[in-house]
């Protein structure tokens, strides 16, 4: 017991670090499980689409998506529903929904934005369209 109290005392920034990181662990998990915002992986984004007839909604900008996308994705980029310029997606309050972007950082947000206007059903790819490529999942440029 001696040599924690003697760690501590002498590597005090080092197990601030420590605790911080165990806190903002504890809490991304929390906030996680909270959301309603549900984080999908390829497979089961897949399946939604197929399965459920989830509507693809791309949030990357027009170029990007241009250059590769899912198919039968809608493209609406981020800052326009961040402007809360919903109407072009309305339609599809009811269904579910599977968001979009280049690396799924950017989904998250734009996920508690739907779910805040009413959005049922709201999902985010897990690793966004990097990891759709990854898994040699189709894309289309049409």
């Amino acid at each position: 017991m001696q040599e924690y109290l003697e760690f501590f005392t002498d590597n005090t920034m080092l197990v601030l670090v420590w605790c911080g990181l165990v806190i903002a662990i504890i809490a991304m998990t929390l906030l996680s499980k909270l959301s309603k915002v549900r984080i999908v992986v390829t497979q089961e984004a897949v399946a939604l689409i197929n399965k459920q007839d989830a509507v693809v909604i791309d949030v990357r900008s027009a170029e990007d998506f241009r250059k590769g996308h899912i198919a039968g994705a809608i493209n609406v980029p981020a800052a326009q529903l961040k402007a809360n310029n919903l109407n072009l997606i309305q339609k599809y309050q009811k269904k579910p929904i599977v968001l979009v972007c280049e690396t799924g950082v950017t989904t998250n947000g734009i996920g508690r934005l739907l779910t805040k206007a009413d959005f049922e059903q709201v999902h985010a790819l897990r690793g966004g369209m990097a990891d759709w490529r990854t898994q040699n999942l189709p894309v289309t440029k049409r």
